[in-house]
């Protein structure tokens, strides 16, 4: 009985784990059908009701996950935690404002830049080295991001177009944050970002004169969107990237920015502008070339708790 306890290890095969980040990408890409079935309820509306069910989905996974210590790992996420925690707060609000100004398409392929972000923060502010290659994609991403908001005039989709590229900063803070406190356990910090939403989305709502109940299909749809594509998509994504390499992260995650416009199309008939397609295309091409270039550097599975 011994023995066989002993030589069956706790490493999910990489197999599985690739299976396990796919379906992540496949629940975030939902989010954008999730903000066009949304009737009347603003931005703070939704943020509050997909945090209230977010934080509860997070605290029961930290707690078994924690052996019943969710607070220790909590407080062990320190100053880098809530910092993270707060850029996500900022990341979400920003993401719902440019799926609620732009296209589907146009915001799920902007929000795709976060990686080059994220390389150009941690060079700056943690002074990680960037490949070339990665400096060569970033340049060809700006000139795709530049395509596709070259043809949008009206000041509603210019702003759609800023506030999806301040989301993908939020995000690239919330990994940068995580990289300096050392921690590739994402759920504390998801989880603060969900308590710092309720507060001040909440708070924000007052001061607006917004309702805090909403009818039974936004607050329904809110609710749903924080556990199934927030939540339950993070928890797949952390335990899925154990045994996947970071390049190919990058790749596995296209399946959020693909499938995001596929839904709407399907079930609403919306479709992407020629210059949408065409930056698009740039742009993924971009990320796309950094992350195969980035195979030759193959990190071993990190073995779970």
């Amino acid at each position: 009985m011994t023995n066989a306890t002993v030589t069956q290890p706790s490493v999910l095969s990489y197999r599985n784990g690739v299976l396990l980040v796919l379906v992540a990408g496949v629940l975030w890409s939902t989010v954008g059908l999730g903000i066009r079935s949304i009737e009347n309820a603003e931005v703070w509306q939704i943020l509050l009701y997909r945090s209230c069910s977010l934080s509860p989905f997070l605290f029961i996974i930290l707690w078994l996950r924690s052996g019943g210590r969710p607070f220790e790992r909590i407080r062990q996420s320190g100053v880098p935690g809530v910092i993270a925690g707060l850029s996500l707060v900022a990341a979400y609000a920003g993401g719902i404002i440019a799926l609620q100004a732009t296209s589907v398409a146009n915001a799920m392929l902007l929000f795709a830049s976060a990686p080059f972000f994220t390389a150009l923060l941690g060079w700056l502010v943690l002074r990680e080295p960037v490949r070339r290659a990665t400096f060569v994609a970033i340049g060809v991403a700006i000139a795709g991001i530049a395509i596709m908001v070259s043809d949008d005039e009206s000041d509603g989709a210019m702003a759609g177009n800023l506030a999806a590229l301040g989301s993908a900063f939020g995000f690239a803070v919330f990994t940068v944050a995580l990289r300096w406190g050392k921690t590739s356990d994402m759920m504390p910090s998801v989880f603060l970002s969900g308590l710092f939403a309720i507060v001040i989305t909440g708070t924000v709502c007052l001061l607006k004169g917004l309702p805090l109940v909403l009818s039974v299909n936004d607050g329904s749809i809110a609710l749903v969107m924080g556990v199934f594509q927030v939540g339950a998509g993070l928890v797949l994504y952390t335990l899925g990237s154990k045994a996947v390499p970071a390049a190919e992260l990058a790749l596995l995650s296209m399946a959020e920015v693909l499938l995001g416009p596929i839904w709407v199309w399907l079930f609403i008939g919306e479709t992407a502008g020629v210059y949408t397609l065409i930056g698009g295309a740039v742009l993924l091409a971009a990320i796309v070339g950094n992350a195969l270039s980035g195979l030759r550097r193959r990190p071993p599975a990190i073995t779970s708790p």
